[in-house]
């Protein structure tokens, strides 16, 4: 992760470009359906403004197709069970609602995101019955759904060419129609490989785009075993910006849990790199749509871990998430088939992320995929997980602390300097052998003057 690293043995692999916007950039995911009383395009139009203001730079909205009525689930369905990929839920609005919004989001420097589920459809999507043979079945001949208790969905066979034409003509539309900046391509790594690299090319000819990809080849993903799981997807190299960190996202619970150490995430590190050059961007975070709804909610899990994680998945390397609600310290699961509104009466963490993101934004030594920034440990006892990133004579000191009780840090040379704290403000002069308090389950965040 430094300067002085030789150039990674696989970086000729590794040939999708990333917009400059993107190198400073976080994202943040859209639960429509639950976002506002409204629940509507329009009603969450006027949260941009603060989310910029937070410093988001890529807005990610849950899929916003009309949703599949055969087989679906509680009482709205699921979002990722499309009914028809050229069409609008009109739980959420028109197409005319949905290309304001992004108008307005270019209008504040922001770039928004689709959701796209290219994997699977709904039971009664036109095209089970249109092209009965694009789809997956089992020797029977009966609809087979991509996993088990996927039972709303039906997974498509993607050896017909015809089949590959089709949605790539559909991700086209929304770009022309919409002006949208990228997609977020659900279970991506399910679809082959080579489908998206083409698709890729024929997007970047209208408008270049940013491709997230809902994948980990660190680990598996879509409720795969390891051994349905393919590890040469290679979904970086050509078609996707950005996937998963979902390595990370699962150490950080096993390290509240007691079933993993903080030093387990050099490990992790050892292994990203190893993997992939500086360059490749990995998507961390503390929650997103199914972990909420599924796993629990960040204070569930990580408990009076969840800010100190918070504080990791926005300065490590990678591109941090923020999830509907996070800002709001939104403490219960979202129910996924039904209307359940996220309440911002108040925003108790809004200057938290401002702080954390506002710093991500503007500092050098921070930018995603900058092969010259240099990441290093910082000594100390086994509670704290501290490191510095510095490039060009600016740098970032950060220190979480595991623990409920204070623990001093000793300031080794990497740390010694002034420094100025990003959220108190104090001035701090730290010599070689001095310590630098950390609070119990806490942090400290420093910025080179």
């Amino acid at each position: 992760m430094s300067a002085e690293e030789p150039l990674h043995p696989q970086s000729h692999l590794f040939q999708v470009r990333h917009p400059e916007w993107a190198a400073n950039a976080t994202i943040y995911e859209v639960n429509l359906r639950n976002f506002t009383s409204e629940g509507t395009f329009r009603a969450f139009e006027e949260h941009l403004p603060r989310l910029a203001a937070m410093g988001i730079s890529i807005v990610w909205l849950m899929p916003v197709h009309p949703i599949g009525l055969v087989e679906h689930k509680g009482t709205l369905g699921s979002q990722y069970a499309v009914q028809d990929y050229f069409g609008v839920n009109p739980e959420f609005g028109t197409l005319d609602d949905l290309r304001h919004l992004v108008q307005t989001a270019h209008g504040l420097g922001l770039r928004v995101l689709l959701d796209w589920v290219a994997n699977h459809t709904a039971w009664d999507n036109p095209l089970v019955q249109a092209h009965p043979e694009w789809y997956r079945r089992d020797a029977s001949g009966q609809l087979l759904p991509p996993v088990p208790d996927w039972t709303d969905v039906v997974a498509f066979d993607y050896t017909h060419r015809e089949l590959r034409r089709y949605m790539t003509d559909a991700l086209l539309y929304w770009v022309r129609e919409a002006d949208i900046d990228g997609y977020r391509c659900d279970v991506a790594g399910l679809v082959p490989t080579d489908f998206w690299d083409e698709a890729r090319l024929e997007l970047d000819a209208v408008k270049p785009l940013f491709m997230l990809a809902e994948w980990d080849e660190l680990y598996p993903s879509g409720g795969l075993s390891w051994e349905e799981f393919n590890s040469d997807t290679k979904l970086l190299e050509r078609a996707f910006n950005m996937s998963f960190g979902l390595r990370l996202h699962y150490l950080l619970d096993h390290i509240a849990e007691g079933k993993a150490r903080l030093e387990d995430i050099d490990v992790y590190l050892a292994a990203e790199r190893a993997k992939y050059p500086p360059s490749v961007y990995l998507m961390h975070f503390t929650s997103n749509h199914d972990v909420n709804s599924w796993d629990g909610t960040e204070y569930e899990r990580l408990g009076p871990l969840a800010l100190p994680f918070a504080v990791l998945t926005v300065l490590l390397p990678g591109m941090p998430l923020v999830y509907s609600g996070q800002e709001a310290a939104l403490s219960r699961r979202l129910q996924f088939f039904d209307r359940d509104t996220i309440g911002w009466y108040t925003i108790p963490l809004q200057e938290f992320y401002t702080r954390l993101l506002q710093l991500k934004r503007r500092h050098p030594a921070l930018r995603n995929g900058d092969v010259h920034s240099r990441f290093r440990r910082l000594p100390g006892p086994e509670q704290l997980y501290g490191f510095r990133r510095d490039k060009d004579g600016a740098a970032v000191l950060c220190v979480i602390n595991a623990e409920a009780r204070e623990t001093p840090l000793p300031i080794s040379a990497e740390a010694a300097g002034t420094w100025q704290d990003v959220f108190s403000g104090q001035q701090l002069l730290l010599r070689e052998g001095d310590e630098l308090l950390v609070p119990g389950h806490g942090w400290r965040v420093l910025e080179w003057v």
